[in-house]
């Protein structure tokens, strides 16, 4: 019978009822993956009893919902997979004198009911309301109240920055480092255009851009800012439709104001050590901001760049010489296609003589884990920014390494060691 499981979970729910057994709250826990967010731990308090470690005797089911939704949210709800359990404090942390236990839940691209997001046409991504019912099927426990939402590395952002610019409105999110430095370094990020609006967590989130913040990252840079911008539309928003470089947008004078503003606001910011970066409408408007402040900024780091060769002239190529720049790209990218945008791109950044200019050129976009088949598991080509929030582009065009001082470097390693 194709809903056993819930007429099963049904009757679970109306014996606790009957009995009158506790209903307990519970916390999710919510990571960035490769592929976006997912709801991967659910942290269980123990209450009275004394629970079980044995996934077998958990249930988890899951709902989503939105009023947003242009269509049925698909799927609406379902049974989540357990995977694991084991003692841990409240956060979900491994701690085994904990009064918790944390389950480990099933996640992967092709499992949408793991997903907080939905992505919806005119909205981009939005979060879904995503409600669990957790039973353990030895007591009858129950725990059907979110209680609490945990968030890795997002968590440590502010997320509630806004900034006003001749009438255009951002809102953004902020990392500040614990760091020694006098002078530190600022990372910018610029995100795609599924990850426009007013809710700083979905840029963090919606492509993995919370890891800049990440212990293995910063130890790079000995502590860096990260300033996440978010616009209310696209970043190739010229207010009469989209550009890709043939005209002005709307946003880069007031994106450049913000960064004036969070330096001044951070009077330890290294002026010399500011880095732009973003991916597809992000990767657009990062090129746009060097074109226009090319003594600004340290260096770029570009993914599936959406600004079109055809509207960079070789004058344009000229003025940016001399900005180190590392594009990230993939051949089967069918949205920022390459033949249109970062090859001409590169090749008229060679053609004036750049001499510190990157392209890492994947055959594919995989996946990294290994989880899921590794080199044989195409994601979308479109999805390069992968290798760049993880840290893994290292070759050149030439397939040879890029090094800095004759030493092999990864990405963030050559982004640490640009300055002005």
């Amino acid at each position: 019978m194709k809903n056993r499981p819930f007429i099963l979970f049904s009757l679970i729910l109306l014996l606790v009822s009957q009995l009158g057994l506790a209903q307990n709250s519970y916390t999710i826990v919510i990571e960035g993956f490769d592929w976006g967010p997912a709801v991967n731990k659910v942290v269980l308090s123990k209450g009275d009893a004394d629970l079980s470690t044995d996934p077998s005797q958990y249930k988890v089911f899951a709902t989503r919902s939105s009023d947003l939704s242009e269509n049925p949210i698909n799927p609406a709800s379902g049974e989540r997979t357990v995977i694991s359990a084991y003692n841990s404090d409240a956060k979900g942390n491994r701690n085994a004198d904990g009064e918790h236990v944390t389950l480990n839940l099933s996640v992967a691209p092709n499992l949408p009911l793991g997903s907080p997001f939905q992505y919806m046409r005119s909205y981009g991504n939005v979060w879904v309301d995503y409600k669990l019912s957790v039973s353990n099927t030895a007591t009858l426990e129950v725990w059907n109240k979110e209680g609490d939402r945990v968030m890795p590395l997002v968590d440590e952002y502010e997320l509630n920055g806004k900034f006003t610019h001749d009438n255009v409105s951002l809102t953004y999110a902020s990392y500040t480092p614990e760091t020694n430095q006098e002078k530190v370094p600022l990372i910018i990020w610029l995100h795609g255009g599924g990850e426009g609006g007013t809710d700083t967590t979905i840029p963090l989130l919606g492509n993995r851009a919370a890891n800049y913040a990440s212990p293995e990252i910063q130890d790079y840079f000995g502590g860096a800012y990260v300033l996440v911008p978010q616009t209310p539309t696209r970043w190739m928003d010229s207010g009469e439709g989209s550009t890709s470089g043939q005209v002005d947008d709307i946003y880069f004078e007031a994106l450049k104001a913000l960064f004036d503003d969070f330096a001044a606001k951070h009077p330890n910011v290294d002026m010399d050590r500011i880095y732009v970066g973003g991916c597809s409408n992000g990767g657009y408007i990062s090129l746009k901001l060097i074109l226009e402040y090319p003594e600004y900024f340290a260096g770029g780091y570009i993914s599936a760049l959406a600004y079109r060769g055809a509207y960079l002239s070789d004058e344009q190529a000229k003025s940016i010489k001399n900005v180190p720049i590392w594009f990230v790209h993939s051949k089967d990218d069918s949205t920022t296609v390459a033949d249109q945008t970062v090859l001409p791109v590169y090749d008229k950044l060679m053609k004036a003589g750049a001499k510190d200019v990157h392209l890492t050129f994947y055959d594919h976009v995989v996946d990294i884990t290994g989880l899921l088949g590794g080199e044989d598991y195409y994601y979308p080509g479109h999805w390069s920014w992968i290798y760049s929030h993880a840290n893994l582009s290292q070759n050149d065009f030439d397939g040879k390494p890029v090094k800095v001082n004759g030493v092999p470097v990864t990405i963030m390693q050559w982004l640490a060691a640009q300055s002005n």
